[in-house]
């Protein structure tokens, strides 16, 4: 098996890995996971969700997102500054395109290549991750 095929398969096991921990979560409208990977290792996770203490109702009563609502991407980089590793050089897989927000943790946490699976209808975060010159991926999670 060449190495290009073998990272393909690596990718495919940690999108679905981020897909599995996205159940975690307790928002209704959209359940989001991700895994942050370093040297084959998943040195952080998250899933999208209000913060540590506070109710797990992540809408209101109009279905709307609340405005303190983490993203699994914040929760995984948030995860890393309170443990002994860091995401230096790692990769992050991600079920859904990064927002713009998350997309600046991201450069801001030294993650190089950043593997998603669902398409978010704004694409600014994936823009600004390409400008930083991080790799971004896309699979298409329904062939997973």
């Amino acid at each position: 098996m060449e190495s290009n095929e073998k990272q393909r398969n690596l990718d495919l096991r940690y999108l679905r890995m981020a897909r599995i921990w996205s159940e975690n979560s307790y928002c209704q409208r959209r359940k989001v996971g991700a895994l942050v990977v370093k040297d084959k290792m998943i040195i952080s996770d998250g899933y999208n969700g209000t913060p540590s203490g506070f109710e797990n109702i992540c809408e209101d009563e109009n279905n709307i997102t609340k405005p303190y609502v983490l993203h699994a991407e914040a929760n995984a980089i948030t995860k890393l500054a309170r443990s002994n590793n860091n995401s230096e050089g790692s990769t992050l897989y991600v079920t859904a395109s990064p927002c713009i927000e998350c997309a600046k943790l991201i450069i801001q946490a030294g993650i190089k290549r950043v593997v998603y699976g669902e398409q978010y209808r704004l694409s600014d975060g994936i823009d600004l991750l390409k400008r930083a010159g991080i790799t971004v991926e896309f699979i298409d999670v329904n062939t997973l």
